[in-house]
């Protein structure tokens, strides 16, 4: 079964992050994978673009079956093996439609998180134009807050069990808080993130290089 699986990633990445994540509580543990590195371009190695034509991570193999989205990854891996692990997808419509909402929801967050690190990453300081910083950091900010609103004490995303919506937001949240956000100013999202970290699927797949190094950006910590 699992050892029909193979999954390119990469650490830090958290649509890599959630593929693991989805994998480890579908119980599909020993696929087979392999590690690369973003700064030495491996995702674009050809072995990768056998896979995904456009070079991105996660890059997921099933047998014949090739699937690259990361959330199109979870869904077929909850779709297949639904019998199987935790139900990330429970069965009531009104349960579903809230799961559905929130992952999907997440993905918004995760933009506005790229769209605010890519621009202070790749533009030179002298070339960055303020305004365009400022938009990007208000947006990611309001996003946040819409966030911070979402979050009940001591529950998961929708409800109080462990659903997809989780295997999707978890990882962008915990990489907001690798890059300073403040747990003063979001302290529901900060026990969310601290209520989830010690889940056996997430520290079964946490960041590699996370664990051996300190955070390096406070690029959120005015957010």
């Amino acid at each position: 079964m699992a050892e029909d699986m193979f999954l390119f990633w990469g650490s830090g990445s958290p649509p890599c992050w959630r593929a693991m994540i989805a994998l480890e509580e579908k119980g599909l543990q020993g696929y087979k994978n392999k590690l690369l590195n973003f700064e030495k371009g491996e995702h674009k190695q050809p072995e990768v673009l056998e896979v995904n034509p456009r070079g991105q991570l996660p890059a997921f193999r099933h047998g014949e079956k090739k699937v690259n989205e990361s959330l199109a990854i979870c869904m077929y891996l909850e779709s297949q093996f639904k019998s199987r692990g935790t139900q990330l997808i429970p069965d009531k419509a009104a349960d579903q439609a809230l799961v559905y909402q929130r992952a999907f929801e997440g993905l918004v967050l995760q933009q506005k998180l790229v769209d605010l690190l890519m621009y202070a990453r790749h533009v030179p300081e002298e070339e960055r134009q303020e305004t365009t910083m400022k938009r990007n950091m208000e947006a990611a900010s309001a996003e946040a807050q819409l966030w911070e609103g979402h979050v009940q004490e001591g529950s998961c995303l929708a409800g109080k069990d462990f659903t997809m919506a989780d295997v999707v937001v978890y990882p962008v949240v915990a990489l907001m808080f690798r890059l300073g956000l403040s747990t003063e100013k979001y302290p529901k999202l900060s026990q969310y993130n601290d209520f989830l970290k010690d889940r056996p699927s997430i520290k079964a797949t946490y960041p590699p290089h996370w664990l051996e190094s300190p955070p390096t950006s406070d690029l959120l910590k005015s957010l």
